[in-house]
């Protein structure tokens, strides 16, 4: 294929503003939200409530919202999910100009937002591969730059841009927030149509996210590509409870120099992105799969060995570099080898499996430091990571990569041979 084909199309420039738009708001409430809550009350648990809020969609309807996706248009899903989330953020910008807000208030907003999130980023992550025509090469660009402008807006200036505004008021983020979802609904909806999905046999909603489901679990290549992510997230959970701790503990800094040190990884994880289709094109999708994820593993390992905060930021900078390449290569291969009528499903159940994951490292991480120390947690991250790594080397091999798209190739193909027959069938009926 030529340089020209693999070019971009104009549609995608709208899409990436979109979502680089709502990432900023996102990161913005990311910040305001728990500083709201702690104006509210000092009680962890409540405050562990409205943090907790916004995953539990994803734990109790993460499949059957994949399905739901999967029989809707996946454009107007996108930017009414967006239209709705600005209503729904006046609820509470107005509670808070009244003096009215409440944690159960907060709590139910972040559970609506958080399901939102479910429905946009499924919706998303189908839409893309049939806006750029399921090309691999295509994809892996569209996603390095997407995966990038999300990490520098959510990461680097949507929270410190939630402060500012809780400082002039309680109903600022909020309404910044609102506006960055309307904005992306505008440009959502300018976007062009997809095609639908081949219509299936009708079936109970819960029959077809069950199908959804074990097509990730029979398929050894898209398993390994859900595993990954799983056990990342209860490594990356555990590190990240006793992390602060650690910091303070065992590398002698403060407050800032812990915002210092998260900030390496984002640095670390725009640098990945940005690498990830070089690394594709080099080593092979599978391989490069491979490498990152033993450069987390051993990036961790660097982390919980460190001696001060040079090394640690060091550690995190790469292991963050592992994750944003990982973070592209992976979405990207499933979006190019997933038939299109189950790509919301098989996106859905991948990002459960990893939601899943996440209180168990909460937990271990919390465990291991009560009753072995706080380097403990990294420690046993960084063994679950190399681990993986292992287990995983021989799911996603570039043998099975390569010949999951050559599968996929001949699927479209036959689709698109197809489809004259369908119309001409449907022409005739009518």
């Amino acid at each position: 294929m030529t340089q020209d084909a693999r070019k971009l199309p104009a549609g995608f420039g709208r899409l990436w503003t979109a979502q680089t738009v709502s990432s900023l708001g996102d990161g913005v409430s990311h910040a305001a939200l728990p500083l709201l809550a702690l104006t509210l009350t000092r009680d962890p648990l409540a405050l562990a409530v409205v943090a907790a809020a916004g995953t539990l969609p994803w734990l109790l309807f993460g499949i059957l919202g994949g399905a739901l996706v999967d029989r809707w248009d996946r454009r107007r899903t996108m930017w009414i999910t967006d239209a709705v989330r600005t209503l729904l953020l006046a609820v509470p910008a107005a509670a808070a100009a009244l003096d009215l807000l409440s944690i159960p208030l907060l709590a139910a907003v972040g559970f609506l937002l958080g399901l939102g999130g479910l429905f946009f980023d499924t919706a998303a992550t189908a839409y893309l591969p049939d806006l750029l025509g399921r090309d691999p090469a295509r994809l892996e660009r569209a996603n390095s730059r997407l995966r990038g402008a999300q990490t520098a807006a959510s990461g680097f200036a949507g929270p410190p841009a939630g402060s500012a505004l809780l400082a002039l008021g309680r109903a600022f983020p909020l309404l910044a927030d609102a506006l960055s979802f309307a904005v992306s609904a505008v440009l959502v909806r300018s976007l062009p149509a997809a095609p639908r999905p081949v219509p299936q046999a009708r079936e109970s909603l819960l029959r077809q996210a069950r199908a959804g489901a074990s097509y990730v679990f029979r398929d050894t290549l898209l398993l390994g590509l859900a595993l990954r992510p799983a056990v990342g997230n209860i490594a990356f959970l555990a590190v990240e409870t006793v992390l602060a701790l650690f910091a303070h503990d065992r590398l002698g800094i403060g407050a800032t120099g812990f915002g210092l040190l998260l900030t390496t990884e984002a640095a670390g994880g725009l640098a990945g992105a940005g690498l990830a289709s070089f690394l594709g094109r080099r080593l092979g999708t599978g391989a490069a799969l491979t490498c990152t994820a033993a450069v987390e593993g051993l990036a961790m390992l660097g982390l919980a060995a460190a001696p001060n905060a040079y090394v640690a930021g060091l550690a995190l900078a790469v292991c963050g570099a592992g994750m944003g390449a990982t973070m592209v290569l992976g979405p990207s291969l499933r979006q190019t080898i997933v038939p299109a009528h189950l790509m919301g499903r098989v996106a859905s159940t991948s990002r459960m499996l990893a939601m899943c994951a996440a209180p168990f490292g909460a937990f271990l991480g919390g465990w291991l430091a009560t009753a072995q120390g706080v380097r403990a947690p990294l420690f046993a991250a960084a063994g679950l990571l190399l681990t993986m790594t292992a287990v995983t080397a021989t799911m996603t091999s570039n043998r099975r990569v390569e010949a999951a798209l050559r599968a996929a190739a001949k699927a479209e193909e036959e689709q698109k041979e197809e489809q004259p027959q369908r119309e001409l069938q449907g022409a005739t009926s009518n």
